[in-house]
C-alpha cells in the first residue's frame, strides 16, 4: 500500500488543479525525512505563500528541488542565496540539470552569482563555475576576480572582453589561466599559437584553431603529429588541405572534407567515411554558428551526412532549408529535427515516433507543437502496437468509452496515458488511483476531484 500512495502522492503533486490549500499542505509535508515529492517545489508559476513555505522548509531536500527548477523564476530561486546549507546553496549555483532541449533556462541575476562565486564553501564555488547556464554578461565580469577558476572561465567570453582585459588574461600569474586566454587569443595571433604548440596539453587544440605560420603546419604535417585536428584549422595552406585529403588515416579525411570553404564538387571527391549514429558533435564552425543564417544553409544544402545532421539541430533553420532537410532520408537527421524545431512537419515527427517508441516517444508526443492530434483515435485505437494505441488519447476527439476502454490496455504506457485523461470517467479514475502503475497518472490527471487530492494526501500521512 505504501508503494502506491507514494505514487498517487507524485502524481497529485504534478496536477495542475490541485488548489492551493492542498499544495501548501502538501508542501510543509516532510515525507518520514525525504521531504514532499519533488513535483511539488518544481511547480510552475507557485503562488507567492507556496514559494515562502518551501524558502522555510526544514528539510534541505525540499529547498534542493526549488533550487534546480527549471520552472521557477530565477528572482524566486535566487531567494535561496543565503540558505543556511551548503547543498542547497551549491544546487541553487548549478541549476537544472535537465530539461527541454528546445527551451534555454533562465540564467540566475549576476548579482546573485557574485555573491555564489565568493561563498564560503568550495563546493557552492564549484558549482556555479560548473553551471550551463550562466549569462554571458557575467561570465565576462570574471576577468578580473581573484579565483584563477572564475578568470580562466572568463576567458570563455573572449569577444565581449575589452583589449585591456585580454591582456592582462594573458599574463595572467596562473598558467590555467594563461592558457586558457592564449587558446581563445590564438585564433587570431600566430605567436600565441606558436607558444602553444610548444604546450603538450594545449597543442592539439592550438592546431585545430589557431593562427598558424605555415612552418608549424608543415612541420605538423611532416611529423604526423594531431593530424585530424589540423585539418579543421581555417588557416591550413590550401596546399597543405589537398595534402591532407588524400591522408591514409580515415579520420584525417574525415576532418579535411568538413571544411567551410571546400565547394561540394571538392567536398564529395574527399574519400571520407561517416558513421550511421554519427550526430556531427565535431563540426565546431557549423555547432558554432547555429544561429548563424549564411553557415546554416552552407550546411543544410550540403550533400555531406554530418554537415546536414549538424545543421538540423538549430531551431533557427528558415522555412525553405527545414522543408530541405526534411526530405533527406536520414535518421539522424530526422531525429535532430524532432528534437530541436519547433516547426518540424507532422509526417517527420511520426516517423521518429515510430523509430524510437518508448520514453523518448512519449516526451516527444507530449511536448512538440506540430505534434499531430486530430485523428489518431480513428487511426491508431485499434492498432496492434501499444506504443501506438497510446496515440489516441491525445485526439480530442476521443471519447470517454474509449479513454475508459484504453485505461485497461495490455500495455503499461497505453493504460497510464488513459489514467492521466480529463475525460476518463469518474469511477475508472477513483478506482485507477488504487492501481500501482496507474496511481501517479491518476493522480496527476486534472479531472480528479479536490476531495480525492485530499484523500490521497491523508492515505499518504500528509498532516492537515
Amino acid at each position: 500500500m505504501v508503494a502506491f500512495h507514494a505514487s498517487a502522492l507524485d502524481g497529485v503533486a504534478r496536477n495542475p488543479a490541485l488548489p492551493t490549500p492542498l499544495l501548501l499542505r502538501l508542501l510543509a509535508f516532510d515525507g518520514g525525512g525525504d521531504g514532499p515529492p519533488r513535483y511539488a517545489p518544481q511547480r510552475a508559476g507557485l503562488p507567492e505563500p507556496a514559494v515562502a513555505v518551501i524558502l522555510a522548509h526544514p528539510n534541505p531536500g525540499a529547498r534542493v528541488d526549488f533550487a534546480m527548477s527549471e520552472l521557477a523564476e530565477p528572482a524566486q530561486r535566487a531567494r535561496l542565496v543565503d540558505d543556511p546549507s551548503p547543498k542547497v546553496r551549491a544546487a541553487l549555483a548549478y541549476g537544472a540539470e535537465w530539461g527541454d532541449p528546445r527551451a534555454t533556462a533562465a540564467p540566475l541575476p549576476d548579482d546573485v552569482c557574485a555573491r555564489l562565486l565568493d561563498d564560503p564553501d568550495p563546493s557552492v564555488r564549484t558549482a556555479l563555475l560548473d553551471s550551463p547556464h550562466l549569462a554571458p554578461s557575467f561570465v565576462a565580469s570574471l576577468a578580473t576576480h581573484h579565483d584563477p577558476a572564475a578568470r580562466r572561465m572568463a576567458a570563455r567570453a573572449w569577444e565581449r572582453l575589452a583589449p585591456d582585459e585580454r591582456s592582462v588574461l594573458l599574463a595572467d600569474p596562473d598558467p590555467e589561466v594563461r592558457r586558457a586566454a592564449a587558446l581563445e587569443g590564438c585564433r587570431r595571433d600566430a605567436h600565441l599559437t606558436a607558444e602553444l604548440l610548444r604546450d603538450p596539453q594545449s597543442a592539439g587544440e592550438a592546431l585545430r584553431r589557431g593562427l598558424l605560420h605555415r612552418a608549424d603546419a608543415e612541420r605538423h604535417v611532416a611529423e604526423r603529429t594531431h593530424l585530424a585536428a589540423l585539418a579543421e584549422n581555417p588557416s591550413l595552406p590550401a596546399d597543405l588541405v589537398e595534402r591532407l585529403a588524400v591522408d591514409p588515416d580515415e579520420d584525417v579525411r574525415l576532418a579535411v572534407s568538413l571544411r567551410p570553404e571546400l565547394d561540394e564538387t571538392r567536398r564529395m571527391a574527399i574519400d571520407f567515411r561517416v558513421g550511421d549514429l554519427d550526430r556531427g558533435d565535431g563540426v565546431h564552425w557549423v555547432r558554432e554558428g547555429l544561429a548563424d543564417p549564411e553557415a546554416l544553409r552552407r550546411a543544410a544544402t550540403s550533400a555531406h551526412p554530418l554537415l546536414r545532421r549538424t545543421a538540423a539541430r538549430s531551431p533557427h533553420l528558415s522555412p525553405d532549408l527545414l522543408r530541405l532537410l526534411a526530405r533527406v532520408e536520414d535518421p539522424v537527421v530526422e531525429n535532430c529535427l524532432g528534437i530541436h524545431h519547433p516547426d518540424t512537419p507532422e509526417e517527420v515527427l511520426m516517423r521518429v515516433y515510430a523509430r524510437l517508441g518508448g520514453t523518448f516517444s512519449a516526451w516527444m508526443a507530449e511536448t512538440h507543437p506540430r505534434f499531430p492530434r486530430e485523428g489518431l483515435a480513428a487511426r491508431y485505437a485499434d492498432h496492434p502496437d501499444g506504443n501506438y494505441r497510446r496515440l489516441a488519447v491525445r485526439d480530442p476527439a476521443a471519447t470517454p468509452t474509449l479513454i475508459e476502454r484504453l485505461s485497461h490496455d495490455p500495455t503499461v504506457w497505453t493504460r497510464q496515458a488513459a489514467a492521466g485523461d480529463p475525460r476518463l470517467p469518474l469511477h475508472r479514475l477513483r478506482e485507477a488511483l488504487h492501481v500501482p502503475e496507474l496511481a501517479s497518472s491518476a493522480g496527476a490527471n486534472p479531472a480528479l476531484p479536490e476531495d480525492e487530492m485530499a484523500a490521497v494526501l491523508n492515505r499518504a500521512g500528509v498532516p492537515a
